[in-house]
């Protein structure tokens, strides 16, 4: 069996980065991707005003944009979902939901993190239309509208905060009857005057023509109807790092602990992209952990005279 120098599980911004780097490093490497041409989560994303001399891509094109570059290069796509990684003499074994395996000398692991969703009518309709999952990555797009953001924890508090800055209207909307985050945040809720707090309700319904133009929430047992541009989930994120379980160390929120050089407690396995533990999770900082992640893989290389 062919033996890799660095296997890339993952195909969004961070693993398609380490591509590109892996490629001009010169090392023999795949890519594995669960999902049949995928460019990861900025494919959700209407407008990208935040990438440097890419202003106002759409990010659907930007992700193509960075496939289209790994391919270039001559990477090698696997479509599959791995199902297992196994330590085997100083190697890992991935094995495949089809029953094929691969063995490689490192791991760079870009499985990324998927937005916990409300799981309500209209969300999947109209994401990327309206319903967003980051306010860092969309809220440029509510400058002067009314918006409205769901949950209740420091996520959603300091979401609400920067929506504050850029809309003229905000909605807090927290299925409890308090705050239990952030004292500092909270303070700041109650004294930021467009923000309006709606405690003990749970959104039902996104709708609208061809963009967000109403949610229809349920609080204390009654239903009401906000007239809202944009609605932003903050409910928090699920690392996709079950398969690192027992490997590599996680936090206490499923993240896989790597710092910037994105080096993980098992030797040989390097963590990219929103999988990790990082404070700020965005297209430009997963693009530079791709790279960070094949410089590190090299190094751990040369280290064992490979």
């Amino acid at each position: 069996m062919k033996i890799y120098d660095t296997i890339i599980i993952g195909s969004g911004a961070a693993g398609l980065s380490a591509a590109i780097y892996a490629s001009r490093a010169a090392l023999e490497y795949i890519v594995i991707e669960k999902n049949y041409m995928g460019t990861g989560q900025i494919a959700e994303s209407e407008r990208v005003d935040n990438y440097p001399g890419l202003y106002g891509e759409n990010g659907f094109e930007l992700g193509e944009k960075f496939r289209s570059h790994a391919e270039a290069l001559g990477t090698s796509f696997i479509e599959g979902e791995v199902t297992e990684i196994v330590p085997d003499n100083g190697l890992y074994r991935i094995s495949l939901e089809d029953g094929s395996s691969y063995m490689t000398k490192t791991v760079i692991y870009a499985a990324g993190a998927s937005h916990r969703k409300l799981g309500i009518k209209g969300e999947a309709e109209f994401a990327g239309k309206g319903v967003s999952y980051c306010a860092v990555c969309d809220g440029a797009f509510y400058k002067n509208k009314t918006a409205a953001v769901i949950g209740g924890g420091d996520t959603a508090l300091g979401e609400a905060i920067f929506l504050s800055k850029i809309a003229e209207k905000v909605y807090l909307i927290h299925r409890r009857d308090a705050f239990r985050g952030n004292k500092t945040l909270s303070k700041q809720i109650m004294e930021t005057e467009n923000i309006e707090i709606i405690y003990n309700a749970v959104p039902v319904e996104i709708s609208g023509e061809k963009r967000v133009e109403n949610l229809r929430i349920s609080q204390n047992g009654e239903e009401r109807v906000i007239p809202v541009n944009g609605v932003f989930a903050a409910i928090g994120n699920a690392p996709d790092s079950a398969l690192l379980d027992g490997i590599a160390e996680l936090d206490g929120n499923g993240y896989v602990i790597a710092g910037e050089d994105c080096i993980t407690s098992a030797k040989g396995i390097f963590a990219a992209g929103d999988v990790r533990t990082k404070p700020l999770r965005q297209v430009v900082t997963a693009a530079a952990d791709g790279a960070n992640s094949v410089y590190s893989a090299e190094k751990y290389l040369s280290e064992k005279g490979e």
